[in-house]
């Protein structure tokens, strides 16, 4: 089995990858995290699936011991703003269909409601806790849903702990500050016997097989492990740059290759939190706007075919309008699609350095998490296992893939093409997979047997949500709710809206929710992490020159 591992980057990928090693595998096995003092993390990832709260079961952290020293708030959805010709928003909630007579309320919606009321507002119940700003949960900690209360209470253990083995839709997911959460589980991880080395790698060195034989360090010599992790974001420094692995492009199918990034702050206590991260179009791709305790994180991302850095800044800064103002811009290159194999050798990447589908639908959290936990289920007994790393990249690939594959049906559906940007996503290249589905869709809703069913974090529901509020409607509803009876799903409807009206009637905000459990753990509740000018990362950093070093004062990190 490897003794020894060492993680290169710190950041989320990083500290995410060592606390979750260090949990799940035995204390013999040495984990090592070497991060260069001088590189910042990304700092922008901080929208999340609903599924992330596994990773937290998973260490034994409740909400209220990691969310306030995150500033962390909920996400009940993504309220798409923009996207559609007639300009009206909808939300993609964390909530899947009720079912009636054996067919979702989708179903039933565009046989009988259609031309009557939003499908989103009728079929769920979250878009209207959205607009009124509410908490998932109650003051007493009680969550909304009654289905899934068990899995939210504080001292039971997880009853499921795995991403691919989940059959439970939790209701919400969370907002974070991703620099913040890192160095929380900095902490985790180190006194849990996670070690550390702040250094810089000045060489990867390759042995006769070409596989990672150590890392030349500026401080520390030579730093060898039996198993290497790169979590270096973009610049891939070992899977890419050191053992050469090539990088697959999504962009013929995907045309934001850029960002613009600010961290605004707000007056909560004024404006409230918004439990929703919310993605308006723009006119060369979309902003984002992720509410945390005390700041909005907000961006551009954009495609610099049809807009320059200069311009997207100021298209973003009238966007935000004046609370912009002093708030210094952060200008992202992105690198869209993923390598050919994450795992290569005895190296695997993890997080951006292993592939990336730009932000839409907060996916970046969620291939880390994917990555750490098939890497536990992958870890080698010995030597490294051709078997298991073909396994490991067969999964990891067919994950990124199917997200392309969604998010290039946020543009692709969508009606809008009111200038070159919107029309021009019409022309994209489309896998053939998604094409043959497109034109199923156009004539029936998307149901879990035509959904691609490799795992990639998004059910039957979202696709079906996401074509409807795309303004992508099949032409009339399934010719079999004609024989079945009407008031069935009439009933579900008045239940849907029902029930809707009592939790927005009862909830508290999420404001008044989020700063009563800081008060109840002993915190000032006007605590904010977030200085007005405090700088963002940039990912345009050029990269040192890396030079060869003699292999000698070799630090082994052994158990």
């Amino acid at each position: 089995m490897a003794k020894s591992v060492v993680i290169v980057g710190g950041g989320t990928a990083g500290w995410m990858t060592a606390s979750y090693m260090r949990k799940a595998l035995d204390r013999s096995i040495s984990i090592t995290v070497l991060e260069a003092p001088h590189i910042k993390t990304i700092g922008v990832g901080e929208a999340t699936f609903s599924t992330v709260k596994l990773f937290f079961d998973f260490l034994g952290l409740p909400e209220h011991e990691w969310m306030p020293t995150c500033n962390a708030a909920y996400k009940l959805a993504i309220r798409f703003r923009n996207w559609r010709a007639d300009g009206r928003h909808f939300y993609h909630p964390f909530q899947r269909y009720e079912m009636v007579d054996g067919y979702n309320m989708a179903e039933w919606w565009l046989k009988l409601k259609r031309n009557e009321a939003p499908f989103d507002y009728s079929c769920f119940t979250i878009p209207a806790l959205c607009d009124a700003k509410r908490s998932p949960r109650y003051l007493d900690g009680r969550v909304f849903d009654d289905k899934v209360q068990d899995y939210f209470m504080d001292g039971m253990s997880a009853k499921n702990a795995f991403l691919t083995d989940h059959q439970v839709q939790y209701p919400y997911a969370y907002h974070f500050d991703a620099g913040l959460l890192a160095r929380f589980l900095e902490t985790y991880g180190k006194q849990r016997g996670v070690e550390q080395i702040h250094d810089e790698v000045l060489d990867v060195v390759l042995d006769e097989e070409g596989a990672i034989d150590y890392l030349q360090t500026r401080n520390h010599g030579a730093v060898a492990a039996d198993l290497f992790v790169d979590c270096t974001g973009f610049r891939g420094l070992l899977i890419n740059k050191a053992l050469g692995e090539p990088f697959i492009s999504f962009n013929d199918s995907l045309l934001c290759d850029s960002a613009v990034a600010m961290q605004v702050p707000v007056d909560i206590k004024q404006e409230g939190i918004d439990p929703c991260t919310t993605a308006t179009a723009m006119d060369a791709g979309w902003v984002w706007n992720i509410p945390l305790y005390g700041r909005l994180g907000t961006g551009y991302v954009y495609s610099s075919s049809f807009v320059d850095k200069e311009k997207a800044e100021a298209e973003l800064r009238r966007h935000l309008g004046p609370k912009s103002e002093g708030c210094p811009a952060n200008h992202i290159r992105m690198r869209i699609g993923r390598n050919r194999n994450s795992w290569v050798k005895n190296c695997v990447a993890i997080g951006l350095s292993s592939g990336f589908v730009e932000p839409l639908e907060s996916t970046g959290i969620f291939f880390i998490q994917h990555g750490i936990e098939e890497l536990v289920h992958h870890f080698p007994s010995g030597a490294v296992d051709d078997q298991m790393v073909k396994s490991y990249n067969r999964l990891v690939a067919e994950c990124i893939d199917g997200v392309r594959n969604f998010l290039t049906l946020h543009y692709y559906a969508s009606d809008r093409q009111d200038n070159e940007f919107w029309r021009a996503t019409k022309q994209v290249a489309l896998p053939s997979d998604l094409d043959e589905r497109l034109k199923l869709w156009s004539r029936r809703m998307p149901n879990a047997k035509n959904v691609n069913n490799a795992y990639h974090g998004f059910e039957s529901y979202s696709y079906s949500v996401m074509l409807l509020g795309l303004n992508f409607e099949p032409a009339g509803s399934l010719p079999v709710l004609d024989f079945l009876d009407d008031r069935n799903a009439l009933e579900m409807f008045r239940r849907i809206r029902q029930r809707t009206e009592h939790l927005v009637a009862t909830l508290p905000s999420q404001y008044e929710y989020l700063t009563h459990v800081r008060a109840q753990d002993g915190r000032n509740v006007d605590e904010v992490l977030y200085p007005r000018t405090m700088p963002l990362a940039s990912y345009e950093r050029p990269s040192r020159p890396a030079r060869r070093a003699p292999a000698g004062n070799l630090v082994a990190v052994s158990p």
